[in-house]
């Protein structure tokens, strides 16, 4: 009770000190910023309600974002406390939420951050990479989300709902064309069939060019000079909706998804030892690759869910079947220079040739849920449930000679399967007007199995054949959480929440025969704040103060100088921070929105060490020798890809021109800093300021429904660090260059 009362005391003080503006409130322009309703209790309900920390993102917004064929990376740091990063391309992202995630590339890799696309968990980041198109909401919950939502949340959920059919003909298309070739289609489509049959069918296609040359010239490249960069991303979905009495309802979704481009290119030394910035050798549109065959990446998705609710009047039942299978392969420079020795010297000269990838991956998952509900708004609301999920990974992975060799030098086998069930529930209980509790449970049982081998030398009919490895891990653990929200008055509610949250144990073998495993970790997290309307509704404002300890936390060593992928679990990891966010008409046609994110994370284990960086990186932290060979300890660290401060803000303007015709323009920029990529701390890959820009600006015709825009993304060409290999010549990747084009679309 300490550390809520510290917060509640930390969230009253944010609360007094951001309200101080309203005496200076004027009677001009009293346009409202309306509410926003979320599910994000699975129940439609007011987000000033909901009683922890939740953050919506609107069909509006997410177009902004993706303008120039930008994919859900874009996503980093436009929500308060969020981070999305990959080393995998377009099509293996891993959220993190106040710091907690886990920078595993491996698609079997378990991740505290679920993301849920039309109340079906997506587990591997295999899958959390599907496109963002013709979304209606997509919501952030923070914080431990264990009981309504189970498999893997203990740092939250990033929620995705996806616009349903309707009893009307409606829907929209819109088409932008861009620099480097790229271009971006979107359509959707409501199709009433009778009176109680429709049907929502939309569709994307999405592309760019190739744009960066490789000047190794390798048997592989291209003669035209620019041989990578490109990406065309195809996916469309179908809703199909029966209501055959106003009881039941069925809602059946089919998805589909065609990928092919180019994944991550990474650059040799891009940095100077004692530095973090980029040096000249770095050329945003040139790399030196001697292999990794155009570092192509190519993906299939299919999923299926069908959805069925029957409402008995004063509860509702809900069942939701869900299934997704994929295939994927690709291949990648993974030293992102050249291993001659006649080249010993040059800027692109690496002495540890790697290049790896994925033969053949082949994933199926099924979820089953079934729930039952409380109806309407009553002193006491209740929900109850049972889920379970099951997935089968097979991925088989080569590792090359470095050097542009076509056959593996060696091969991973690997098949992991997961189980989970889990039954839980949840009420909330009014006990006077003003004030609500909420409590939860959910019990969840986990098993995992893997089994893999490893094949050497390939091409060799004497090869030889590793024996099998096989290991099995599995664990049961109770969730809960209490909140308490309280209605100051019709313009402020205040809440306090303590939860705890777990993720079962895992395994990591893609570095066969190195074979590691994880223990469970468990979080206990707790945080207080306000949701508020100021200025007779022209404003909107949330702040929250939170605090969590998350106990045999799951890290992974990855890389190093042994270059291998270990899993492995501290003592502890505890993280502290402050988030706001909010929005205000301003008047004259100028609307604010924008948050911020105070982060602090800290690794707390004093036995702990990794394996150190080479290639010429300075490790900050002390040296302890194991077996002959040093390692860092990251006692004290912050967690990787944990931005201490983020910060984002949208400016938008609109101007009536008459005749229902208007003008607008908005601009968006976020920013991070202080990212450390690794486990360790060095100077090359702790990162400081980064930032980027956004702006949009055109014309539209109410009435018509008409809208003709430009736009340009990453405004200032910023060559902003996003990731880095740590086994070789100081690499890095690096964010999209600049973006800018037109976009015309049509709404009826």
């Amino acid at each position: 009770m300490k550390r809520i009362a510290a917060l509640a005391v930390s969230a009253s003080t944010l609360a007094l000190l951001v309200a101080a503006p309203a005496f200076a409130q004027t009677s001009e322009d009293t346009a409202s910023v309306g509410d926003i309703v979320v599910t994000a209790q699975r129940r439609s309900e007011s987000i000033r309600d909901v009683p922890f920390a939740v953050t919506a993102m609107n069909t509006e917004t997410l177009a902004a974002v993706n303008a120039g064929g930008a994919d859900v990376l874009a996503l980093a740091g436009r929500v308060p406390s969020l981070n999305v990063e990959s080393s995998n391309g377009r099509y293996a992202p891993r959220f993190y939420i106040r710091g907690f995630g886990n920078v595993d590339f491996d698609f079997t890799a378990s991740q505290p951050v679920s993301v849920v696309m039309d109340e079906v968990v997506l587990e591997s980041v295999y899958l959390k990479g599907f496109p963002l198109f013709d979304v209606k909401q997509m919501e952030v919950l923070r914080g431990p989300q264990g009981t309504l939502f189970g498999r893997n949340t203990p740092a939250g959920v990033v929620k995705v709902d996806t616009t349903k059919p309707g009893d009307v003909l409606e829907g929209f298309g819109q088409l932008s064309v861009g620099n480097y070739g790229s271009y971006r289609a979107e359509s959707g489509v409501t199709l009433p069939l009778s009176d109680t049959l429709s049907l929502r069918v939309s569709g994307l296609l999405n592309h760019r060019d190739d744009w960066v040359n490789n000047a190794y010239d390798a048997s592989f490249a291209n003669s035209d000079g620019k041989e990578l960069g490109n990406f065309e991303d195809r996916a469309a979905r179908a809703h199909l909706a029966w209501t055959p009495t106003e009881r039941l309802s069925v809602l059946g979704t089919l998805q589909v998804r065609d990928y092919a481009g180019t994944g991550t290119l990474n650059r040799a030394n891009a940095l100077t030892k004692g530095s973090n910035k980029l040096n000249d050798n770095y050329d945003r549109d040139t790399v030196y690759y001697d292999g990794g065959r155009n570092n192509f990446q190519k993906q299939n998705t299919l999923s299926q869910s069908l959805q069925v609710a029957y409402d008995f009047g004063n509860m509702t039942l809900t069942g939701v079947v869900g299934a997704y299978q994929g295939q994927s392969k690709g291949n990648g420079d993974i030293d992102g220079g050249v291993t001659n020795p006649a080249l010993a010297g040059t800027d692109f000269y690496t002495l540890f040739p790697v290049e790896s990838g994925t033969d053949h991956s082949d994933l199926a998952q099924h979820t089953y849920e079934l729930r039952l509900a409380s109806n309407g708004d009553n002193r006491l609301n209740w929900q109850v449930g049972a889920f379970y999920f099951q997935d089968r990974f097979n991925l088989v992975s080569n590792t090359y000679d470095g050097v542009g060799g076509l056959y593996p030098i060696k091969q991973t086998d690997i098949i992991q399967k997961s189980d989970s069930w889990s039954v839980f529930g949840q009420a909330n209980y009014k006990l006077t007007e003003a004030l609500k509790v909420t409590g939860g449970l959910r019990y969840t049982e986990d098993n995992r199995n893997y089994r893999g081998n490893i094949t050497v030398d390939v091409k060799n009919p004497a090869n030889v054949l590793l024996p099998t490895s096989t290991v099995a891990v599995g664990d049961e653990q109770v969730s809960w959480d209490i909140s308490a929200l309280y209605e100051v008055n019709s313009d402020w509610n205040v809440f306090a929440r303590v939860a705890n949250g777990y993720r079962g144990p895992s395994i990591q073998g893609r570095s066969l025969p190195v074979l590691t495993t994880a223990d469970s970790e468990t979080v206990m997290s707790y945080e207080a704040g306000f949701k508020a309307r100021l200025w007779d509704g022209r404003a909107r404002l949330n702040g929250t103060a939170y605090f969590y300890e998350v106990d045999d936390m799951q890290f992974t060593a990855i890389g190093g100088n042994d270059n291998t992928n270990r899993l492995l679990n501290a003592n502890q990891g505890v993280g502290k921070g402050i988030e706001i966010d909010g929005d205000v008409y301003l008047g004259a046609g100028f609307t604010f929105a924008g948050g911020f994110a105070w982060n602090d994370t800290e690794i707390k284990d004093n036995g702990l060490s990794v394996p150190l960086c080479t290639g010429g990186c300075t490790v900050t932290d002390p040296l302890v020798n194991i077996g002959g060979t040093n390692r860092a300890s990251i006692n004290g660290n912050p967690f990787p890809m944990a931005p201490e401060y983020s910060a984002n803000f949208v400016l938008s303007y609109v101007k009536s021109i008459g005749n229902d015709q208007e003008l607008f323009a908005a601009t968006d920029w976020v920013m991070q800093k202080n990212t450390n990529i690794f486990l360790y701390e060095s100077k090359e890959f702790m990162l400081g300021t980064q930032f980027e820009g956004g702006l949009r600006a055109g014309w539209r015709h109410l009435g018509r429904d008409v809208e003709v825009a430009g736009y340009v993304r990453n405004i200032t060409d910023e060559d902003n660090i996003i990731g880095a290999i740590d086994f070789n010549n100081l690499t890095v990747f690096v964010n999209d260059p600049r973006m800018y084009g037109i976009e015309v679309s049509k709404r009826f």
